[in-house]
């Protein structure tokens, strides 16, 4: 059976739980790991529908008896539906219900990273639903932190990281009087700080990399009375990060970081101890990222991201040439 469902393979898949030589409980089992399997690799929307199809089919084969098997089916659907590509509210409301109402019974009957791993869901179902003003980003938050309960640094490094990567993108949205700006993007900071005392570049450099690029992204736009200190430690976050993503493995990791980065030099001096004598030599730099930027944005087709970064490049060339100028 290939990876992408088909049609033909979901009446296989049902035609196989038919047959009479297993018990239901295996049969229920049987669906939802087909379902679980073709849930890893979608290559279509569609695969992700049938996935949530097979699902539900072994959902209503639990009745009342089959439990826990109940649960993992309600997870498995509200899986499929939050991967379904540009989900809308709806899909990611009824994602958000179909946790909601497997949680308390994964708490009686299942195994804590399996809880844990239904919260970090929830809260990323949750914080999708905020700007459609259908959920708190702090209940969100708060599904985060109940999950790295279970999620520490030793045991699961790679969700530990991610947790805390989604904690301060949480922070970061949470809307607040501007005289509070400055504490939620602190907040923000610190989170990543905390996480990147644990997830180091040798046993975590895919996730070191994460944290470091979206450090300097918080660190970029701090409200702050020290902008140039600020924007010096997201050059240097920045670095970490393209000490793993290049454009020959990580070419769209990459080309985020580096226009990332060509964002800072853009409004950094070159000598901060001197900025009356201007930045002309990080202008330049910023040129480079960006044309690289655009330049893998293009081959790989995101569009959207290519755009942006040729805007800004017409920004940068005016500004090179008011520099030369003056």
């Amino acid at each position: 059976m290939t990876s992408s469902i088909t049609d033909s393979a979901v009446k296989a898949a049902i035609a196989a739980i038919s047959s009479e030589s297993a018990t239901t409980a295996e049969k229920i089992q049987m669906l939802i790991e087909i379902a679980q399997g073709f849930q890893k690799k979608p290559k279509t929307a569609q695969d992700l529908r049938n996935a949530v199809g097979l699902f539900y089919r072994a959902y209503q084969m639990c009745g009342d008896e089959y439990v826990l098997l109940k649960a993992r089916a309600k997870v498995g659907m509200a899986g499929s539906l939050q991967m379904i590509p540009d989900a809308d509210s709806q899909l990611l409301q009824q994602a958000k219900a179909d946790y909601e109402e497997a949680l308390p019974i994964l708490q009686q009957f299942a195994t804590a990273a399996e809880v844990a791993e239904v919260q970090m869901n929830l809260g990323l179902v949750l914080q999708s639903l905020v700007p459609h003003n259908l959920a708190r980003i702090t209940d969100s938050i708060h599904a985060y932190h109940e999950a790295l309960r279970v999620f520490n640094w030793e045991d699961y490094p790679q969700e530990y990281a991610i947790l805390y990567n989604n904690i301060a993108i949480a922070y970061l949205a949470m809307p607040m009087a501007s005289e509070r700006e400055s504490l939620r993007q602190g907040l923000a900071v610190q989170s990543f700080e905390i996480a990147l005392k644990h997830i180091n570049l040798i046993d975590h450099p895919r996730e070191y990399a994460m944290l470091q690029n979206n450090l300097g992204n918080a660190l970029q736009y701090l409200v702050s009375s020290h902008p140039v200190e600020n924007n010096l430690r997201a050059v240097l976050a920045y670095n970490e990060a393209l000490k793993v993503r290049n454009s020959q493995s990580t070419p769209l990791e990459y080309a985020n970081t580096i226009s990332n980065k060509a964002n800072v030099l853009f409004n950094l001096p070159d000598n901060p101890e001197k900025p009356e004598l201007g930045n002309q030599k990080n202008l330049l730099q910023a040129q480079d990222y960006y044309q690289q930027a655009w330049q893998i944005f293009t081959e790989h087709q995101q569009l959207a991201q290519a755009e942006i970064v040729a805007t800004a490049l017409e920004d940068l060339a005016a500004e090179i040439q008011a520099f030369a100028l003056s």
